[in-house]
């Protein structure tokens, strides 16, 4: 896996910035080898509830792109569509 910088709030707990950071971690592994879509469910629900709000998770999806290049929202939307036992690969 590649050492990106991860798009993170100042005003979050260190808890907070471990759940955001391991959900970009679970959308880097599911471009690299692929990720258990029960995996990034959990990831991901861990992630909203540090970031509730469409707006802000758009922002940060784009920073993470932009920092990366690895397109945050295609994992997600694999996600809606895969079983728990789903592989995600992108």
């Amino acid at each position: 896996m590649e050492e990106y910088s991860y798009p993170i709030d100042v005003d979050w707990s260190t808890d907070e910035i471990i759940d955001v950071v391991a959900f970009f971690e679970a959308v880097e592994k599911a471009y690299d080898e692929g990720v258990s879509a029960r995996e990034l469910d959990e990831k991901y629900r861990r992630f909203k509830s540090v970031v509730p709000g469409k707006a802000e998770e758009k922002t940060l999806f784009r920073e993470f792109k932009s920092n990366s290049g690895l397109e945050s929202y295609a994992a997600v939307k694999l996600l809606k569509d895969a079983g728990n036992d789903d592989v995600i690969r992108i």
